[in-house]
């Protein structure tokens, strides 16, 4: 076997492992059961994209997938980072009408 081979074979079965989390994130995502692993996952589902398109820079040897790779962290960190604002808006819009209704009550 050679060196040439040995690298695709280890690029390609390091290719496989982060689709497979990927996928796992992906369910982790859909099943939740907290917004806290929902934004988690997708948080990991970012950065293993992220590595994806890092390990075929490499294989492809185009630099340009590089600078892809940064615009990507950068839209990854903003969704995160939105994602936790709109989230602990409606946290705190449920904890409003909580102390609401018990004025009420």
């Amino acid at each position: 076997m050679q060196v040439t081979q040995a690298y695709e074979l280890l690029w390609t079965s390091a290719l496989v492992v982060m689709v497979l989390l990927t996928l796992a994130c992906l369910i982790r995502a859909i099943i939740g059961p907290r917004i806290a692993d929902r934004i988690v996952s997708i948080n990991m589902i970012s950065t293993l994209t992220l590595g994806m398109i890092a390990v075929l820079a490499l294989v492809l040897r185009e630099g340009y997938l590089a600078d892809v790779a940064l615009i990507y962290s950068l839209l990854g960190f903003l969704a995160v980072v939105v994602l936790c604002k709109v989230f602990m808006g409606i946290a705190l819009e449920r904890k409003e009408k909580e102390q609401e209704a018990k004025k009420d009550a």
